[in-house]
């Protein structure tokens, strides 16, 4: 059967300034009852792309086509006059609204607003599709594929038959996964046309119909799905031959680095975040820690890291490589004094310009604040993080005009390999990753993997949080899973299954996982 266009694009051009290109004079099609992924590097334009399509930019160049006719989208209520719905990777909704509020907020309408009649309509689309939804559930109270699903059923309550997904199974277990999956495909058999923005290859094989490779704002070409595999794609979006395989020698000589034991942790507003959390992360291992969104992983890190204060009765033990005798408990020391006590501890925060780097400093300044107490007096040594600025651009290829140019300006891939490199380059004996390689092309994740590995070879101990279960079950050798701030169990990676991590992350404890 003959697929007919939902949208083409003739000569679309984005330009930021007079130097970057985002977009360079892309054509290509979205056709109905079609999954698309559209795949590419970092920075090499598909957001921006898709936002074109969405309504919060507008081309320099080119001319948009919506059922063949030509069309000026300016803004997101002239792209839903179009049919065209957005799900961005991070929700925007009201928290204490319920999903029947967030779905009809902005909408215009004769009288007064009919919330029963609304809530009919959202059943009748979730019917339709197979959504789990009920309409008048808080959003505060809803789990993170229960904002997802509102997200989804807003555009298609306000008339979208051309959907763009934006990295849509960041923070699902596999299960929500497949959930999600089989509902596009239902949307999918009812003719909608569908674009998915992901990085997870093995997505992309199981639920695309077609596969759009961008590099360097630059259109490649397309391939139908099932004429394609992971490695040929991959080879397409970084323009060379790629190595996919990621290196996972066997512990060796392992030895306690931290020992976390009875970790409970209260936030601000007094909600019990972590619960009684014990485990051992030994050095010469990469631990990885699994579980959805909010499940405590990063107050867990920021614990250790001297930024969460523990209650009583908790510990940390640090035990730093050669002196395993000689353990130093972290609670009750604040990140100064952790540093001060010799503690040799690398963080790699989720907010990697909230909390990794200062977004208006180069290179340079960001490796400076890890070592200027090492100046003296007024005058600060600026030769080393200048040496090591440049170390770590040569060795992780860092793109950047000059080790002075604003880290804030830099790609998302390369501000992270800015981030990484610098705290790999204390020399550390723990090793702390949130979320490493979220975002990240496929290239820049396998250098980061790779450098965890190198590692956990020198005797590191290397702890792993992640949202892709497929490198979890790859890259580490453990598997601690946390499930509402309490361990569900902890599980040998090269043993375990994506389905028992999956059952694990949400309550349903399978017999056999060590505690």
């Amino acid at each position: 059967m003959e697929l007919t266009s939902a949208i083409e694009l003739r000569g679309i051009t984005k330009r930021f300034g007079k130097k970057v290109i985002a977009n360079d004079h892309i054509s290509m099609e979205i056709r109905r009852g079609e999954i698309l992924s559209l795949l590419g590097e970092n920075g090499s334009g598909k957001t921006t792309l898709m936002n074109m399509l969405s309504g919060i930019y507008y081309p320099d160049e080119g001319e948009i086509l919506v059922n063949g006719n030509p069309v000026t989208i300016a803004s997101p209520k002239d792209a839903f006059a179009c049919g065209i719905g957005m799900i961005h990777q991070h929700f925007k909704l009201v928290d204490v609204f319920t999903a029947a509020e967030n779905i009809v907020l902005g909408l215009e309408t004769e009288g007064k607003l009919d919330l029963k009649a609304a809530a009919a309509k959202i059943r009748e689309i979730s019917d339709k599709y197979g959504f789990v939804i009920d309409p008048n559930k808080k959003v505060y109270d809803m789990s993170v594929s229960e904002k997802q699903t509102v997200e989804i059923v807003k555009v298609l309550y306000r008339g979208a038959d051309i959907l763009i997904l934006d990295e849509p199974t960041a923070v699902l277990t596999p299960q929500e996964t497949d959930r999600l999956f089989d509902v596009m495909r239902n949307m999918k058999a009812d003719g909608k046309a569908m674009v998915i923005i992901t990085h997870k290859l093995h997505e992309v094989m199981d639920v695309s119909d077609r596969v759009a490779v961008l590099r360097k704002g630059k259109y490649i070409g397309d391939v139908a799905t099932c004429d394609t595999d992971p490695q040929k794609l991959t080879d397409m979006m970084v323009g060379r031959a790629t190595t996919l395989n990621i290196d996972r020698p066997e512990p060796k000589n392992t030895v306690p680095r931290l020992e976390v034991k009875d970790l409970t942790i209260y936030d601000a507003l007094g909600v019990k975040r972590l619960d009684s959390v014990s485990f051992t992360a030994m050095g010469g291992e990469i631990l990885g820690i699994a579980g959805i969104a909010g499940s405590g992983q990063k107050e867990l890190l920021e614990a250790v890291a001297g930024l969460q204060t523990a209650e009583k009765g908790a510990s940390i033990l640090y035990r730093a490589m050669g002196q395993e005798d000689n353990a130093v408990e972290l609670v009750g020391k604040d990140p100064l004094q952790i540093k001060r006590a010799g503690v040799a501890l690398a963080f790699v925060p989720e907010d990697r310009l909230g909390m990794g780097l200062v977004g208006t400093l180069g290179m340079t300044g960001n490796m400076l604040l890890r070592s200027y107490r090492k100046g003296h007096g007024f005058f600060t040594n600026r030769k080393e993080p200048e040496q090591l600025a440049k170390t770590v651009k040569e060795e992780l290829e860092v793109v950047t005009p000059s080790v002075n140019f604003p880290v804030r300006r830099l790609s998302g891939g390369n501000v992270q390999k800015v981030l990484v490199g610098r705290e790999i380059a204390q020399d550390p004996s723990v090793l702390m990753t949130a979320y490493a390689v979220r975002g990240l092309d496929i290239n820049t994740s396998y250098t980061i993997y790779n450098l965890l590995t190198e590692q956990k070879m020198k005797g590191v101990a290397v702890v792993y949080v992640g949202e892709d279960l497929d490198v979890l079950l790859e890259l580490c050798d453990r598997i601690l899973v946390l499930c509402g701030g309490q361990v569900s169990g902890i599980v040998d990676a090269r043993t375990t299954t994506k389905e028992e991590v999956g059952l694990l992350m949400t309550k349903f404890k399978k017999e056999g996982a060590e505690e």
